[in-house]
C-alpha cells in the first residue's frame, strides 16, 4: 500500500476538469453485461454534468481499489470474504457504467493506472478494520450518487445513478451489520453535495 501520488496527467483537480470536449449524439453507460443504458441524443452533456461524472469515476476507482486490497490482504473469512468479492465485482461494473458516460461523450475517463490511494494505517490488518472502512467508503459512495440524482442535468443518467446508489446501499447495509451495527436505520440516507464528495475523496488522495 502506497501513499497517493497523482501522475502528472491526473490529480483531483484534473479529474474534474480534464478534457473539455463533449461529444454530441448518443451517450452510453453500460455494465459489461449491458444492464444499463442511458441516452441523451438531443444535447451534449453540460460542463457541470461532466465534472459530476468525473467525480463519480473517482469514487468508483477508490472503492474498487479498496476492495481489491481488502481481498488481497486475506484477513477475512466466511460471509465477509464472500461479499467483499461480490462488492468488488459490483464496483468494477459501476466503473464501466460511469466511465462509459465519458467515453460516449468523447472524453477519456481516469483509470486505475492514474492513481494510487492511501488508507489509514491498519486498514487491512484485520477483518474488523476492513469492514469498518468498507462501511465508511460505502457511505461516501451512496451519498455521492444520491447527490448526483439531485444535481445532474441530463435526466437520462438518473437510471444509472439510481441503480448504483441502490447497490451501494446494499453494500453499506451488509458491512454495517457485519461490524455489529445496524443493517439499516435511516429512512432517508443523506445525499452529498459535489464539494462534500470531492472533499471525502480527497482524504484518500494526495
Amino acid at each position: 500500500m502506497t501513499n497517493m501520488t497523482p501522475t502528472p496527467t491526473f490529480n483531483r483537480a484534473a479529474l474534474l476538469t480534464r478534457g473539455a470536449r463533449v461529444g454530441a449524439g448518443v451517450l452510453a453507460a453500460s455494465t459489461a453485461g449491458g444492464v444499463f443504458a442511458a441516452t441523451a441524443a438531443a444535447d451534449p452533456l453540460s460542463a457541470s454534468d461532466i465534472a459530476l461524472v468525473r467525480l463519480l469515476v473517482g469514487v468508483e476507482l477508490l472503492t474498487a481499489d479498496f476492495y481489491a486490497q481488502a481481498i488481497a490482504a486475506s484477513n477475512t473469512t466466511g460471509k465477509v470474504k464472500k461479499y467483499l468479492a461480490i462488492a468488488a465485482n459490483n464496483e468494477q461494473e459501476h466503473y464501466t457504467a460511469v466511465s462509459g458516460i465519458l467515453t460516449g461523450a468523447g472524453i477519456a475517463p481516469a483509470t486505475s493506472a492514474d492513481f494510487d490511494f492511501s488508507y489509514p494505517r491498519g486498514t487491512f490488518a484485520t477483518e474488523a478494520a476492513i469492514v469498518a472502512q468498507a462501511v465508511k467508503l460505502e457511505g461516501i459512495a451512496l451519498g455521492a450518487y444520491l447527490g448526483a440524482l439531485t444535481s445532474v442535468q441530463a435526466v437520462a443518467l438518473n437510471t444509472v445513478f439510481g441503480s448504483v446508489a441502490a447497490a451501494e446501499a446494499q453494500h453499506q447495509g451488509f458491512f454495517s451489520a457485519a461490524s455489529g451495527g445496524r443493517a439499516f436505520s435511516l429512512a432517508f440516507p443523506p445525499a452529498l453535495k459535489v464539494a462534500d464528495t470531492s472533499n471525502a475523496l480527497d482524504a484518500y488522495t494526495a
